[in-house]
Formats: C-alpha cells, sequence, structure tokens
C-alpha cells in the first residue's frame, strides 16, 4: 500500500474531526461540512444522499429503505432533497441507522425520523446519546461537541445484530474508540447479478478535547483497546465498497471523479479498507506519541 496514500488518508481522518477544527463548544467547520452534494448511485441500490463533508447512505427496495446516517440537524432538509432527486421519498424510509452520537452523523436523524416515522438503531452506547443530544463524560470528545435534537423510539444494535428491510440485509459490526459505541454497517448491494460487499466505515480517528488521552483515560479505560481491536475489525471485513462517515477519509471525491470515465467501477476498490485502517493506525502512533510529552 502506497505510503503517500497512507499518509493522505491520514490527514483527511484529522481534518474530519471538530476537534481538530475547533476545541470550543460551538463548530466551526460545520458549514464547510453541510455544502449542498448532488446525490449520486455508488452501486446496485446504494445511493450517496448526504452533504458534502458527511456521509448519509440510502439503501433501496421495493418493501422500502434504509438510510444510514442524518448529519448535522441542518443536513436533515437536505438529506430528504437529495433523496426525492433520486427518486425516492423519505416517507418510504423504515429503518435509520446510526454509526455513533456526535452531532454530524446524528444531529439530524430526530427530523429525519419525524419525517419517514422510521426506526432508528443504534448501539446501547450511543442510544443514550442520542436520547439525550449529547455524548456522555466516557466519550473522549466530550462537552468538545453541541447538543442536537434528542432521538426517540430506538432499537439497539449490538456486534452482529442484524437488520432486514425487504430483501435488505444489515449486519452491525462494533468499531468503538472514535466514541465508546460506535458501529460499522455492512450489507450486498447487487447490480444485476453481480453482488459486492458494502462496508459504511465508522470514523476511527483518535481525536479529542484538550487533556483526554487514549493512552490513560479513567473515563474511557478501554479507548486504546477498543481503536485498536476495530482496526482489526475493518480490515478483516469483506469490503469491496467502503464509504466511510466522512466522505473524503475513504477518498470519495476523487472515486466519484474517476467515475465520469469509469462509472461505478470507480468505487470498487478490495483494499479500501485497509488503507483507511491503515491511515488510522498512522494517526493514532502519531497521537501517542504526543501523548507522551510532558
Amino acid at each position: 500500500m502506497p505510503l503517500t496514500l497512507i499518509r493522505a488518508l491520514a490527514l483527511a481522518l484529522l481534518l474530519a474531526s471538530p476537534a481538530a477544527q475547533a476545541q470550543t463548544p460551538g463548530c466551526d467547520v460545520c458549514a464547510t461540512w453541510n455544502a449542498d452534494q448532488t446525490p449520486f448511485r455508488i452501486f446496485g441500490n446504494a445511493y450517496y444522499v448526504g452533504v458534502k463533508g458527511l456521509s448519509s447512505v440510502l439503501v433501496t427496495s421495493p418493501q422500502g429503505h434504509v438510510l444510514i446516517d442524518g448529519g448535522l440537524p441542518e443536513s436533515a432538509p437536505k438529506i430528504i432533497a437529495n433523496i426525492g432527486a433520486l427518486g425516492f421519498r423519505i416517507e418510504d424510509v423504515k429503518l435509520i441507522l446510526n454509526s455513533h452520537g456526535h452531532i454530524d452523523h446524528a444531529g439530524g436523524l430526530a427530523e429525519l425520523q419525524r419525517r419517514s416515522n422510521a426506526l432508528v438503531a443504534a448501539s446501547p452506547s450511543a442510544a443514550l446519546d442520542l436520547a439525550s443530544g449529547e455524548v456522555g463524560p466516557d466519550d473522549p470528545q466530550y462537552h468538545a461537541l453541541p447538543k442536537y435534537p434528542p432521538v426517540k423510539d430506538m432499537r439497539l444494535a449490538r456486534d452482529g445484530s442484524h437488520f432486514d428491510v425487504g430483501p435488505i440485509k444489515l449486519t452491525a459490526h462494533a468499531t468503538p474508540g472514535h466514541t465508546p459505541g460506535g458501529l460499522s454497517w455492512t450489507w450486498l448491494s447487487c447490480d444485476g447479478p453481480r453482488c459486492l460487499n458494502m462496508v459504511y466505515a465508522d470514523s476511527l480517528n483518535a481525536v479529542s478535547r484538550p487533556g483526554f488521552k487514549f493512552s490513560a483515560s479513567s473515563e474511557y479505560p478501554n479507548a486504546l483497546a477498543d481503536l485498536r481491536h476495530s482496526f482489526e475489525t475493518l480490515e478483516k471485513l469483506p469490503c469491496d465498497v467502503l464509504i466511510s462517515a466522512h466522505p473524503e477519509a475513504s477518498q470519495l471525491w476523487e472515486r466519484l471523479e474517476a467515475g465520469v470515465t469509469g462509472g461505478s467501477e470507480a468505487f470498487v476498490d478490495p483494499q479500501a479498507c485497509r488503507a483507511y485502517v491503515a491511515a488510522a493506525r498512522t494517526l493514532l502512533d502519531a497521537r501517542l506519541e504526543q501523548e507522551k510529552q510532558p
């Protein structure tokens, strides 16, 4: 795997965190993240319907659709409009899946649920965040993120949990560390007889509020072990197409540009999950060295 690619992905992971952009309760980068993005088909029945800096993926079927992540509170109307622009309806979304409980991935869930009447699924830890509209004290970014509208009517998703909507079958994979309750999601999408392993990868970047140490945290003592376990989980997954919670961290925009001439094949890369993990490891190693400094 080229070292330049790993470094580029590591930088993208670092810049994908509000803690890397601002150490205040506000979110200076949110307006940039929430820039308009034309929706597009990724592969088969999977579509990108998120904003420019925050992924949201729609997986469709005649029996109803699944939406993964909801962006910021102000992202919700844009996600709904993007779903409509593709010829689908928010009212036909039956299930909304969450990666983790930070405002940039969960902030729009309450409005999306209100408009669709869909069930929201989240990990037990993330469900507590969603119910209160803010992360708990064990989160590395506790008090570094704004509050958001709380979510009601949730189903708990644990490692290995399966969720079905018609023919769509999704599996939850526990990938904590960036947050205690991080989840990644996998499913098969088909284009005719060809089916590919799709991965929606949660954030794996080791960023935090000031003073937090991944190497020694009383609030989240398993943070380092969780990250390392999540690395192993993701790099072992069957992974033909990767979409990361922050799209630039998996080179989505470069792949989209390449797809202008190469079509949906530009999104197919069986090494993408390994590259994503390698970049996260690079970032973690740098963070641990920093934490050794007095």
